[in-house]
């Protein structure tokens, strides 16, 4: 069989725009995920570590709303097509939601903190189902963009530059405002220009993700073919057991998600820069700019791989990379000496560039570190695609709303258990109940946490992440035998074969013929 039969091929303004919709959601990802305990502890008066466990605790809410939304988008067929409405109610949810959690709840009176504690959970709820509706569709919308091995890989440079459109604008201007000579350290009034602020960017980035989606959000693109019902909720369970490269990248994608949420926290980077380094203003910007610079020649390297060796080639080579660097950054860590100059991070000192060799090695095996990791952390999201495809190839049914929300779940899951994670190792490590901001000062403890936070879970993540991915099976070569198979049997199915006999009678061997 032709390769060129079996490809649906995008344009290279939709590949540049729809991923676009990971950056407006990851808009979202900076300002509640990174922020929310933060707002609840220092604005509303709410207990830290209730306000860490309930971003957890809120995931198990998702287990029920993620499920339900992905069975949902599988049996939408409107003339607006099946991922767009998802795309605008999702997003219409969070920024209401939003305005209502970070501007009228401290208006609620002190006197009255059950009412500010039952707004912070329901509110959070309700931007949870929103963020569900639009995060399911950058994952179950990836089958039908593209199915070419040489274009799937491509995704993670474009979705790098949506995500600085959208989180790394968010984390630049955060500190910003935060300033002395701005609003204050992460206050009410900081809160209140935040969200407006964060709102736009992500309404903007959707407009663009969705011009870029338009064009395949087309019944045409949707599998085989013929008749396939959506499973029943209660059927996921079968499906996972079944699709064991599901299975591996679900594990593989949590590991990396983990190890960016935790190593990204504001609280563990306030406690890194700030608490420990003593220099926050002027080692933040310059650090966060400089991973994204070490970042740049990872992306190249990471779609190079990939177009050649596959995705799971890619995967495991720049984990292996972030992995044996943050030894280096580790070591750093225990070498830190407060009542040492030589043994502490220098950037910028009394206004003069002041930089030592404990920097000098610290760039270098943060930077390329984080540069291998960065470029890795949103590689599973093309790869679910790949799982869809074999999934259409496994039972003949094109079920990607299931397939991206059953991996968002996991995404979810690790990327709000940071929230709690840091505030335990600060309770058992520290001693303290509450997250660490600029006005704090370094306590005993603190330099243990941050190794612990910074490079221990990371590093046990990725490490998690390489022994999932040795067994998984889509590397480049099979995903090609699968896409053609699926092709010939769509084929054969438009000519009036039934979708049952085309699963049985044209296999990988009928089609290598």
């Amino acid at each position: 069989m032709n390769e060129n039969n079996s490809m649906n091929r995008a344009k290279l303004y939709q590949l540049a725009l729809f991923p676009m919709n990971n950056g407006a959601t990851n808009v979202y990802f900076v300002l509640i995920l990174s922020y929310i305990a933060i707002f609840g502890s220092e604005v509303l008066g709410i207990v830290a570590v209730f306000a860490s466990l309930m971003v957890t605790g809120m995931r198990v809410f998702d287990a029920i709303t993620d499920p339900i939304i992905g069975a949902l988008m599988d049996k939408t067929s409107t003339k607006f097509g099946k991922f767009r409405p998802f795309m605008v109610i999702g997003n219409a949810i969070m920024a209401v939601s939003v305005i209502l959690l970070y501007c009228v709840t401290p208006m609620i009176p002190e006197t009255m903190m059950w009412a500010r504690y039952t707004a912070y959970v329901l509110l959070y709820a309700v931007w949870v189902i929103g963020y569900t509706f639009q995060t399911s569709v950058t994952r179950a919308a990836q089958p039908v963009l593209t199915n070419d091995p040489k274009q799937r890989p491509l995704f993670t440079i474009f979705n790098t530059i949506g995500s600085l459109a959208g989180m790394g604008v968010m984390q630049a201007i955060g500190p910003i405002l935060a300033g002395d000579n701005m609003f204050g350290d992460y206050n009410a009034q900081w809160f209140a220009v935040m969200a407006p602020i964060g709102i736009v960017v992500s309404i903007l980035l959707t407009i663009l993700a969705i011009i870029g989606i338009a064009e395949k959000d087309n019944e045409k693109y949707f599998g085989i073919g013929g008749k396939s019902e959506a499973p029943k909720v209660s059927e996921y369970i079968q499906i996972i057991k079944a699709n064991k490269p599901l299975q591996r990248l679900m594990v593989a994608g949590g590991g990396c998600k983990l190890a960016m949420a935790i190593g990204t926290n504001m609280t563990v980077l306030i406690m890194l820069y700030h608490c420990m380094m003593g220099n926050y203003d002027g080692l933040y910007l310059p650090m966060m700019v400089l991973g994204y610079v070490f970042a740049v020649p990872f992306f190249v390297l990471t779609v190079r791989t990939s177009q050649k060796h596959g995705q799971k080639k890619s995967l495991m080579t720049y984990v292996a990379v972030a992995l044996i660097c943050y030894v280096g950054v580790l070591a750093l860590l225990l070498m830190w000496n407060p009542n040492n100059p030589n043994m502490m991070l220098s950037i910028m000192k009394d206004g003069k560039f002041s930089i030592n060799l404990y920097t000098i090695a610290f760039i270098l095996c943060f930077g390329i570190g984080y540069g291998a990791y960065y470029a890795t952390a949103d590689m599973p999201i093309p790869m679910v695609a790949d799982c869809a495809d074999y999934e259409t190839y496994r039972s003949g049914k094109f079920i990607p709303g299931i397939m991206g929300t059953l991996f968002s779940l996991v995404d979810k899951l690790v990327s709000s258990l940071s929230a709690t994670v840091v505030s335990v190792v600060l309770l058992v490590m520290c001693g303290i109940d509450y997250l660490p901001t600029k006005k704090d000062a370094f306590i005993p403890g603190m330099n243990w946490a941050v190794i612990f936070l910074f490079c221990g879970i990371p590093m046990i993540a990725w490490a998690l992440s390489l022994w999932s991915m040795k067994g998984y099976e889509l590397d480049g070569k099979r995903v090609k035998i699968i896409n053609a198979v699926n092709a010939a049997r769509k084929e054969a199915i438009a000519k009036g074969m039934s979708t049952e006999q085309a699963m049985k009678t044209i296999t990988d061997e009928t089609v290598s013929k």
